[in-house]
Formats: structure tokens, C-alpha cells, sequence
């Protein structure tokens, strides 16, 4: 049935003379153009309807984060500033990036009790389960650490923590970490460990006063070198993994910024961090959770069968060695993005200097958990990891007084007594 809108539009001008049928292809034909307009300015409708929601909620995320949830308001602001006040003489004022992980969690805190204002900035992802990262940002919580929930990569919000707080460092800890899962997501390193690190980079350069950086590098930086232990001064070019060329591309990245902004940059590389708290992707903590479940652990092995080697590091050491780097760091020399002098440049090893076999790791674990491990020996493949890693700490000892104490199988033992607090025991039941 036609509506009376249809009725309207095909009534013939004079009524009464509409009786001539040899006009019904016209007819036909009207009716059909004017149907097909009505769907077209309808069509224009909702494409210019779309285009303005689209135009609309484009303004809400870029142009309007500042009053999103995740950042941005006054009570954020008061949050940030509240989180960043000094509580002793000569304190420091710090950006922590990557505060909900394992080393940011320990290394905020030891900041905070010392009565350093700290800012956390963590963007949770779900590179492992983003519940413990959570969990880590309540204990930080109930010491009045503050974290932003954000990307590095977000240039405006970098740009407001700077205007609200004037950081005198940070501590850039946020990055993708993990060899192996380079193969599986490569655009994740590129993301958070060399963009990330520029829009960070680009932040304290253009920030009033500019803050003096200390970084997380990475012992992975020395590749496939074989000349044991690794020193700073050896060669970084022969990278094993998409991971270490991402934080070999950072020294270089940081070194610009050193020499043509005059930003103080420290760079450390981690040896193999452990303890409580830490990253469930790391084999110490893979193994613990399955030796406890009764599941198989696979431990590789090298060529020839030769057994794998880790400069164990425990977290407390490594904690002392950012703190001391933090410390011991001088002041940037930019100002406006021009650099006025020559500014300090370092990088340090941060390792325990005794490596020890992945064998005699579980081995350790086996002991503290009271459980035998089932063991499954592979030959290691060409997923980016190395046979052995080996620090020399002498830079770090003699200009930072860094000085290891935790043994590994001290340290293990303080992580097992955390997991099984934190996880529970969940063994698996025997079955006779």
C-alpha cells in the first residue's frame, strides 16, 4: 500500500484529467527515481550521521583524554602531585614508568620509604596476567605511590605529568620484555622499547627543568659475544634476539639525546632479575608453579649438552644499583631542547657476578619446595636465547658502590616463601 507521502508526490497536478494510461511507463519510471532518491538522501543521511559520530568520538579520544577516566581532571592532578611530594631533605621527585612491574614495583617503593616523591606510570597490558600487575600496584597504593594508568607513547599525557610535577628524574623501567615471545608479537618491542622510548625521550627534553634519566637496558645487548665476563667496553653488535636489538637500538637511541640535548642518561643492564614479585614468564617462576602442579619443566641445553647459565640477580641488588644510579646521577644540561654543556653519559653492568646453571637452579627449587622436579631435556632452539650470561661489576662497584650480597639459593628461597603466601601451595594431589 503507498503512503500518503508516495500519494503526494505522483498526483497528477489537475485532478480529474490523470485518466491517460499510456503514460504508466512514465509513471513507473518517476516512481522508481523518486524512490531511489528518497534512498539516497537517506543514504547521505546516515553517512553524514556516521562521519559525525566518528568525527565525534575521534575528539573524545585524542582531543579530550585530558577528562577521560584513565587520565586527566582534578582529582588526578591532586593524585599526581599528592604522590610526587618530597618527605626529606634533598629528596627527589621521580617518574617511575612501568611501576607495576616487577623491578618498577620494588624500585618505587624503595624510594618511597626513604621519602622520595614517586609517580608510577603502567599501562597493564596483558603480557602476563595483568592481576598481579594490579595486585603489585595495591602494595604500592597502600604506601601512597600513585600509578597512572597510560602509555609511554602518549605524548600529551607525558606532557601533563610534566607540567603538573617537576620530575628532577625518571626512572624508565616500562618496555616489552621476553626473548622468545619477540617471534610471536615483533611489533610490541618496536612499540614500547624504541617509540616509547622516544616519546619519553622527546618528553624530558622539551620538560622545565629536564630530569635526569635512568633507564633499564639489558644484558641481552651482548648477543652472541663469547669473551666471559661481559664487560660495558665490549662489543653490542651482534645481537641474538629481536628483544636485545630493540634495547641495543635504546643505547644508541639515548646517546642522541645525551649528546644533542644534554639529557644525563644512565643505563643499566640487567642480569637475569628473580625474586618476589616477579614476571611469570621467567623460567624460575614457570618452573615453580609446574614443579608444584606435578607438570614437566623443559630446561634446555646448549650444544654438545652443554648446560645453560644465568648471572642469577636478585631484586634487592638490583633495587641498590637503580637507587644508587639515581644517586649518583648529575644533573641535565638543556634547556628549551638546546643543549648549554656536555652532559653525563653512562652505562653499567648490574649483575651477581657468580652464574649458575639451570640445572642447579631447579635443583635449588626441588629443595625448597619438597617436591622432585620431572624433568624434560631439549636442545635449546633458535628462539633468540644465549648459553650463558656473565657480568663484570666493576664500573658498577667502583662509581655506584654497588656490591651484590644474595646468593641464589637465598633468593630463591625468599621468592618460594612469597609465591606460596601469594599463589597458595596448589600441589598437585598424588595419586597412588
Amino acid at each position: 500500500m503507498r503512503s500518503s507521502t508516495e500519494e503526494e508526490l505522483f498526483l497528477p497536478s489537475t485532478p480529474g484529467k490523470f485518466k491517460d494510461r499510456s503514460h504508466a511507463m512514465h509513471r513507473q519510471f518517476h516512481r522508481c527515481f523518486a524512490s531511489t532518491s528518497t534512498m539516497f538522501l537517506w543514504a547521505l543521511f546516515l553517512v553524514a550521521l556516521t562521519a559525525a559520530y566518528l568525527s565525534f568520538q575521534s575528539f573524545v579520544d585524542s582531543g579530550s583524554r585530558y577528562f577521560s577516566t584513565a587520565w586527566g581532571g582534578i582529582q588526578w592532578e591532586k593524585q599526581v602531585r599528592s604522590s610526587a611530594q618530597i618527605h626529606r631533605q634533598n629528596g627527589f621527585s621521580v617518574l617511575v614508568t612501568g611501576a607495576a612491574g616487577f623491578v618498577g614495583t620494588h624500585v618505587s617503593l624503595a624510594l618511597k620509604k626513604r621519602g622520595d616523591g614517586v609517580v608510577g606510570l603502567d599501562n597493564f597490558n596483558n603480557y602476563y596476567d595483568p592481576v598481579l600487575k594490579r595486585a603489585r600496584r595495591d602494595l604500592l597504593s597502600s604506601h601512597n605511590v600513585f600509578i597512572v594508568e597510560g602509555d609511554v607513547n602518549d605524548a600529551r599525557m607525558l606532557a601533563k605529568l610534566f607540567e603538573i610535577v617537576a620530575f628532577t628524574h625518571v626512572m624508565h623501567l616500562a618496555a616489552q620484555a621476553g626473548v622468545r615471545y619477540a617471534m610471536e608479537n615483533p611489533h610490541s618491542y618496536v612499540h614500547s622499547n624504541i617509540a616509547g622510548l622516544v616519546t619519553l625521550l622527546e618528553a624530558c627534553k622539551n620538560a622545565d627543568p629536564q630530569p635526569a634519566i635512568v633507564w633499564a637496558s639489558s644484558s641481552s645487548v651482548y648477543g652472541l659475544n663469547e669473551k666471559t665476563p661481559f664487560s660495558e667496553s665490549d662489543l653490542t653488535d651482534r645481537p641474538a634476539s629481536l628483544y636485545a636489538a630493540t634495547k641495543k637500538a635504546g643505547e644508541e637511541i639515548t646517546h642522541t639525546y645525551n649528546h644533542i640535548y644534554g639529557l644525563s642518561i644512565t643505563g643499566l643492564r640487567f642480569f637475569t632479575v628473580y625474586g618476589p614479585w616477579g614476571r611469570p614468564d621467567m623460567a624460575y617462576f614457570s618452573f615453580t608453579r609446574n614443579i608444584l602442579q606435578g607438570k614437566p619443566i623443559t630446561i634446555y641445553r646448549g650444544k654438545n649438552r652443554v648446560d645453560l647459565a644465568r648471572d642469577f640477580t636478585y631484586i634487592d641488588d638490583i633495587v641498590k644499583g637503580c637507587v644508587a644510579s639515581l644517586d649518583t646521577a648529575k644533573k641535565s644540561t638543556g634547556s628549551g631542547g638546546k643543549k648549554r654543556r656536555p652532559a653525563q653519559y653512562r652505562i653499567f653492568n648490574l649483575g651477581n657476578t657468580s652464574p649458575v646453571t639451570v640445572p642447579m637452579m631447579v635443583g635449588i627449587l626441588e629443595k625448597q619446595l619438597k617436591v622432585k622436579a620431572r624433568k624434560k631435556m631439549v636442545e635449546m632452539p633458535g628462539n633468540g636465547d644465549v648459553p650463558f650470561t656473565h657480568a663484570n661489576i666493576s664500573s658498577a662497584r667502583r662509581e655506584l658502590g654497588y656490591k651484590p650480597t644474595t646468593d641464589l639459593q637465598t633468593g630463591l628461597k625468599k621468592f618460594v616463601r612469597w609465591y606460596l603466601s601469594y599463589y597458595g601451595d596448589n600441589r598437585a594431589k598424588s595419586v597412588n
